[in-house]
């Protein structure tokens, strides 16, 4: 089995405001060709440390290691709002990875950009990589962003596993996505505002192959 695919098992929360966030009114981010308005305007890379590392609303700095990279693609946006939120919905996803890494489940930075029930399916999710660790590169593409009428965040966005693998830290054996397997997963959350203005993520969902349907 591949264990870097279990990233998109191990964390889903099946909740029906996730499963309609797609037709949540939104801040006018949406564009008719199903492109969000500013996501194609940057490109995001393969940063070592986080690049929003704020000290004021004490966001920490998440450092991955040379072995893997996480790749982002398109994450910018013209809204600052809009932004503000997919800088926060990546750090999570960073967290989680830089978790695993130091076999850590009660990880401060995955804690600090959680909330609700991602507090406990995040370290769950940790749990799973057991006596393994991350290696290669993952891909992060597609994000698309908006904020529904009752004002929480939505962000989805697509991971490409083709390049990722696992490696058991004993036998040194590395896994990768299995042939048939789709390599790329959609991922679908929630994120919410809390007191400092970080958006936490409080609800995800994947779909394994749904990055193109």
């Amino acid at each position: 089995m591949n264990h870097l695919a279990r990233l998109a098992s191990a964390a889903v929360l099946t909740a029906s405001t996730v499963l309609s966030l797609t037709a949540c009114g939104g801040s006018g981010a949406g564009r008719a060709d199903g492109r969000i308005v500013g996501a194609d305007e940057g490109r995001g890379g393969s940063e070592g440390a986080s690049p929003s590392a704020d000290g004021a609303a004490g966001r920490p700095e998440i450092t991955l290691p040379h072995t893997f990279q996480a790749n982002f693609e398109g994450w910018a946006n013209s809204d600052p709002k809009l932004q503000t939120i997919l800088n926060d919905g990546k750090e999570r996803l960073r967290a989680g990875y830089a978790a695993i890494i130091a076999s850590d489940p009660q990880d401060s930075a995955l804690k600090f950009y959680s909330t609700g029930a991602t507090l406990k399916s995040g370290p769950a999710w940790v749990r799973t990589y057991k006596g393994l660790t991350l290696k290669g590169s993952v891909r992060i593409s597609k994000p698309q962003v908006h904020v529904s009428n009752e004002g929480f965040g939505v962000l989805f966005y697509c991971v490409d596993e083709a390049r990722g693998y696992t490696r058991n830290l004993k036998t040194d054996k590395v896994e990768g996505t299995p042939d048939g397997d789709d390599p790329k997963v959609q991922y679908r959350t929630r994120l919410d505002k809390n007191a400092q203005g970080v958006w936490q993520t409080s609800t995800m969902q994947t779909d394994r192959g749904g990055c193109d349907r």
